[in-house]
């Protein structure tokens, strides 16, 4: 998963108990959604997923949810127009609290046919994402899918570096059975394309411009940090984890302390490299994982981000930092590549040029003017990324391929998916 790991108001807005009202002119869809993963879990698909329904509920669209569960307490929750199915699931190995959720073909089959939704959106391509596509085809129900997590990248730091292209392949086979993948940026969409992926359709990822705010910074917070406001506060948030490029973050950091002594490096987030981290970097501050207003306020009350990930699809804490106020600095991928405007609201280098990313965090230590600058349009540069504009995108598409596929249940096709 796309694991970002991070957790926002989404939460409760996704899991609220009041029915919306139906938006005037638009055609209420039954959506079967089948994912490994949902909140209260912590990690980007779960947040994205959470934010997407919320506003399909608020459009008037009727919500099927297929997940596994989650504990041995979960219990579906059915309020009007929300259904959720609980199927069973195994761990992730190296992925705590997250599971695949196990094929689930013969029920979801039964289910469908007695009452067929109106289309199935499969978030993630686990063994229930496979099982749902299979019963989705034999039924002839139109689909749609997301592309959220690259599995094939991450395979080599999870020791199975040889089945690369076989995880490629059986993605590629799975989203292809699909009427449209949904993808976070023009960039993926260009390399999934080059590699045989069809039928494409870029939906970015919002940002809780409410949420995550420069006014959320807390010098309380600061003073736990062990840092006074002229300290620079160095900040990284996400999985602790090999396929987030970690290494860097210490290299680049261990050049930072070496022309601003004060600075101190803030980890915020939990996984397998905590324990090895904390032994590298004993000064550091591990405040583990943080949710809503604490989370926004960790954020805030940092000066610099730094992300070198090579592996996101998007990277939601791009976007958060920048919201918050940060100067983000990033390899030109994923969100960074596309939301960062080099120079202007944060620095991007050239993907994988270790050399161009530790000068670029120099180059602003050694010119505070530039950093102070590049802080202070960051937030300004995330207002226009609004959910409600995504959540549309996202509806109106799948309402084009319901169209579409119903034409050519009657021998014709003369409607098109509804442009990027």
């Amino acid at each position: 998963m796309d694991t970002t790991e991070t957790e926002t108001a989404a939460v409760s807005d996704a899991r609220s108990n009041s029915r919306p009202n139906t938006s005037a002119g638009a055609q209420p869809l039954t959506i079967a959604i089948v994912t490994e993963t949902y909140l209260p879990e912590i990690n980007g698909v779960a947040m994205t997923l959470g934010r997407l329904i919320d506003g399909l509920r608020r459009q008037g669209h009727n919500i099927q949810l297929i997940r596994p569960r989650q504990s041995e307490a979960d219990t579906p929750r059915t309020d009007l127009g929300f259904n959720e199915i609980l199927v069973r699931g195994i761990p992730i190995p190296r992925y705590s609290g997250l599971q695949f959720g196990l094929p689930a073909g013969r029920r979801l089959h039964a289910m469908w046919r007695r009452t067929p939704p109106d289309i199935v959106h499969v978030v993630t391509e686990g063994p229930l994402g496979m099982s749902a596509v299979g019963s989705a085809r034999k039924l002839g129900l139109p689909m749609t899918s997301s592309f959220h997590t690259n599995f094939h990248r991450y395979s080599k730091h999870y020791g199975f570096g040889w089945m690369r292209g076989l995880i490629a392949g059986h993605l590629r086979k799975l989203h292809n059975r699909t009427a449209a993948t949904f993808v976070p940026t023009k960039a993926l969409a260009a390399e999934l394309g080059a590699d045989g992926f069809g039928n494409l359709r870029v939906m970015a990822r919002g940002v809780d411009t409410t949420l995550f705010s420069p006014l959320r910074r807390s010098p309380e917070l600061r003073k736990q940090w062990g840092l006074s406001d002229d300290n620079l506060a160095v900040l990284y948030v996400g999985r602790l984890a090999a396929e987030k490029n970690l290494r860097m973050v210490v290299q680049a950091f261990s050049a930072i302390q070496a022309r601003c002594p004060g600075a101190r490096l803030i980890f915020v987030g939990d996984g397998p490299m905590s324990d090895k981290l904390r032994q590298k970097c004993p000064d550091a501050v591990f405040c583990g994982s943080r949710r809503g207003e604490d989370l926004a306020a960790h954020y805030a009350s940092g000066d610099l981000f730094l992300f070198p990930s090579l592996t996101e699809t998007f990277g939601n804490v791009t976007t958060e930092a920048l919201a918050s106020g940060l100067c983000v600095v990033a390899y030109a991928h994923a969100a960074a590549g596309e939301v960062i405007d080099n120079g202007y609201n944060g620095v991007t280098v050239a993907a994988g040029d270790e050399e161009a990313y530790i000068a670029a965090v120099i180059a602003l230590i050694e010119h505070p003017e530039h950093l102070t600058a590049l802080r202070s349009r960051a937030a300004s540069s995330m207002q226009h990324f609004d959910w409600r504009h995504i959540v549309d995108t996202f509806a109106t598409t799948l309402g084009s391929v319901v169209k579409q596929h119903a034409r050519r249940q009657h021998g014709t096709n003369d409607i098109v998916l509804a442009p990027d």
